[in-house]
């Protein structure tokens, strides 16, 4: 067995140190390239505080922001297959066109979640549905 300097401690902090560096390069750069991904950043800033208001519960709570942010790791991981995909295949491909559309139909299920989510639990919570 490989002997790490400094022990597991160590090498779990460095772990998680440098993944948190490149997680951090990978929302900056989505952010910074993708319009897309900016509007849904938006989003999530303003409908926040929404569901604070629309939840009853901390379950509530967890589905809302759940929803909003599959909706930003759908883009994130879209954006990534796209940027692979033009790399690779800077000229149309079948194949690449595949791959860049049902990225892109991964986005719009995830938006598709979020607005039956929040419709539901705003419904619920407003319209006094619950528990009928």
């Amino acid at each position: 067995m490989h002997k790490t300097e400094g022990g597991l401690i160590s090498l779990l902090y460095r772990r998680l140190v440098g993944a948190t560096g490149f997680s951090i390069q990978g929302l900056k750069s989505c952010f910074r390239y993708e319009e897309a991904f900016r509007v849904e950043v938006f989003l999530v800033v303003v409908l926040s505080p929404l569901g604070f208001y629309i939840a009853t519960s901390a379950q509530d709570l967890a589905l809302l922001f759940g929803a909003m942010f599959i909706v930003l790791i759908a883009e994130l991981l879209n954006s990534a297959i796209e940027a692979v995909v033009d790399l690779v295949s800077p000229e149309k491909a079948e194949l690449a066109g595949r791959a860049k559309d049902q990225a892109s139909a991964a986005v719009m299920l995830s938006m598709l979640l979020f607005v039956v989510v929040w419709a539901v639990l705003a419904w619920q919570n407003f319209a006094g549905v619950a528990g009928k």
